[in-house]
């Protein structure tokens, strides 16, 4: 069975006003002071509760390009609901860190509040800001990435290829980014407009062979516009560190369930391509423009009106589209045992609503009031 994981982006606020807070520095250095404490205490690696542990908390955390950031990386899982508790207790540990350092993490993929946001210390940070400007300093966004393992890079081209009228389903399902810079933008993942003012960003054409794909990276640095490979921003790419396909088109989401739907899809999209390559079928060959459309209609609808359907590239029911979806990779679902929980998900989602449009009602039932929007987003950060 494909292992998954799954790294997420939180945003630090004020405990009071919601405002961002460039507290990232002071949170890791707690982590690691925390994960220093275990080690002499004799207790790390340690897992009181039974489960499985999630890793110590200096390794599991991460910088990221705004101090007002922070990111944590679950271990590749096969069972959906161990990536379920891992991303629970990910989460949980986030929040105690932040709070001992006077400040609150909240799953938003973008602050409702205006922010200056400021760019992390280091070489390459400084290189983007130099490099790409405002863009860098506006890319305060927070997404989710879902790792998948392949077994070689000719799998994972072949299923770069052959997922991508998908992914903008997956943008749609996650959308939490209805505000910024204390605006309703009108869109429902307005993260992903963002996103795509990096120049490497977005929907990729089909490479077919490795040969194709590493020769376009390669051309892609070799131009200097970027660093290097791991600012490769495909919506779906090789990972450079791992042997996973990477996929980079959510939102992070509200609720801690709903990252484990985006990554039991990922996986049934990842496993199915596999299959059709495996048995001969060619991928579908829709153009990068109507792909940027994809995306485009997802991030602007959400789930609330129409997205274009993977299959035909034209306007549907939300409801429609995200069946297709189930349809798709239901028979690689049903193999994993992940079916009904991904039913159950899609049918709560769709009934109940998205981080957005959580987001959206606390807004209006509180008279536009962005700092009742934070807050509510940080209490449900945690389930």
């Amino acid at each position: 069975m494909r292992t998954v994981g799954v790294e997420e982006e939180l945003l630090l606020v004020d405990p009071d006003s919601g405002d961002p807070r460039a507290m990232s520095a002071a949170v890791l250095a707690r982590a690691a002071r925390a994960a220093g404490d275990q080690e002499e205490n004799g207790t790390k690696g340690d897992d009181s509760d039974g489960g499985e542990a999630a890793g110590d908390a200096d390794d599991v955390f991460e910088k990221e390009l705004h101090e007002q950031m922070l990111e944590f990386a679950t271990q590749p899982q096969s069972s959906m609901a161990e990536l379920a508790a891992e991303i629970v207790r990910c989460r949980a540990e986030a929040s105690r860190l932040a709070r001992e350092t006077g400040c609150e993490v909240a799953a938003l993929a973008s602050s409702p509040l205006p922010v200056q946001p400021s760019v992390g210390m280091g070489r390459r940070y400084r290189w983007m800001e130099e490099q790409y400007g405002i863009a860098t300093r506006e890319q305060m966004v927070c997404g989710c990435h879902v790792h998948v393992s392949v077994d070689s890079d000719e799998e994972g081209v072949a299923v770069v290829d052959r997922i991508r009228p998908w992914l903008s389903v997956l943008t749609a399902l996650s959308a939490n980014s209805p505000f910024w810079q204390g605006r309703e933008t009108g869109y429902h993942s307005y993260r992903s407009r963002v996103w795509q003012r990096w120049p490497s960003a977005g929907p990729t054409e089909l490479f077919a062979t490795p040969e194709r794909y590493h020769r376009r990276v390669a051309d892609m640095v070799a131009t200097g516009t970027i660093l290097d490979d791991g600012m490769i921003y495909f919506d779906a790419r090789l990972s450079p560190r791992y042997p996973t396909v990477e996929i980079r088109v959510s939102d992070v989401c509200l609720e801690p369930g709903t990252p484990v739907l985006i990554a039991a899809l990922v996986r049934g999209l990842v496993e199915t391509a596999a299959r059709e390559w495996q048995a001969g079928r060619e991928p579908v060959d829709h153009s990068v423009s109507l792909l940027r459309l994809a995306g485009w209609q997802a991030a602007r609808s959400g789930l609330t009106g129409e997205l274009l359907h993977p299959a035909t590239m034209r306007r549907a029911p939300v409801k429609t589209v995200v069946r297709a979806l189930l349809d798709h990779v239901g028979e690689a679902l049903a193999d994993t045992g992940d079916l009904d929980r991904v039913e159950a998900s899609c049918a709560e989602l769709l009934a109940h609503g998205n981080g957005a449009q959580v987001q959206r009602e606390v807004w209006e039932r509180t008279g536009g009031n962005l700092r009742e929007v934070v807050a509510e987003c940080v209490r449900r950060t945690q389930g």
